[in-house]
């Protein structure tokens, strides 16, 4: 049966316009973003069915433009659409943080967070650079590595920090394995990264872990 034969509630763009875009599964937003299936196969049947192929959503985002391309109904032109409307949010969320104090947008923070480093296949650290009023100097990544980890030098965050003349900072690395509970090494890491700036005057806020979900916050389970 094709989607507009379906009952209202349950066609994805009218659920999107009724309930919000959290209420869709994974296949219904993709397929809202497909427009359209196969011959026999509706766009939901064909969302269903890359979403299988490719394991995940995330998977099917983070693909480059020749694994997008062999995956049922994909071309060039979806894939150009997909990295303009990724691109699209992650400028949105930076918008979100740059027209205030940082802290009084904490879901902005781990969202523009997220979208800038969930795509890496390696560990990358990254920091945001604040004044004293918490407000964005600059965003950078410092460093990457391996899966396996990312080597981060204290010297080299000092001096960046310096450089932007920030009063803060919030550090942030990924997880490519989707697991963002904090090791030993990222704990330890983040002390000497505490230490060598409180030395500047230099005030820690945060350090996030991204991985699948939620990000994990240092200063919201006391490790900070």
């Amino acid at each position: 049966m094709a989607i507009k034969d379906w009952p209202a509630n349950q066609r994805p763009r009218e659920k999107l316009l009724m309930q919000g875009a959290g209420a869709l599964t994974d296949a219904e937003l993709l397929a809202i973003f497909l427009r359209t299936g196969l011959p026999g196969k509706s766009a939901v049947d064909l969302a269903q069915e890359l979403l299988v192929e490719f394991d995940s959503l995330r998977a099917l985002m983070q693909a480059d433009c020749a694994t997008f391309t062999q995956g049922k109904g994909l071309g060039n032109a979806k894939y150009a659409q997909l990295q303009a409307v990724l691109e699209m949010a992650r400028r949105h969320t930076f918008e979100e943080l740059d027209r205030g104090d940082i802290l009084t947008s904490p879901e902005a923070t781990r969202a523009y967070l997220s979208n800038q480093l969930r795509h890496y296949p390696h560990e990358v650290f990254a920091c945001l650079f604040l004044d004293n009023q918490h407000h964005i100097l600059k965003y950078e990544e410092l460093f990457s590595g391996t899966i396996d980890g990312a080597s981060v030098y204290p010297r080299e965050v000092v001096k960046k920090s310096l450089q932007h003349n920030a009063a803060a900072v919030i550090f942030a690395h990924n997880h490519p394995s989707g697991i963002s509970e904090p090791s030993q090494a990222d704990k330890l890491i983040t002390d000497k990264l505490k230490q060598a700036l409180n030395l500047m005057d230099i005030q820690v806020l945060d350090h996030f872990i991204i991985g699948d979900g939620q990000p994990f916050s240092f200063a919201e389970h006391g490790l900070l």
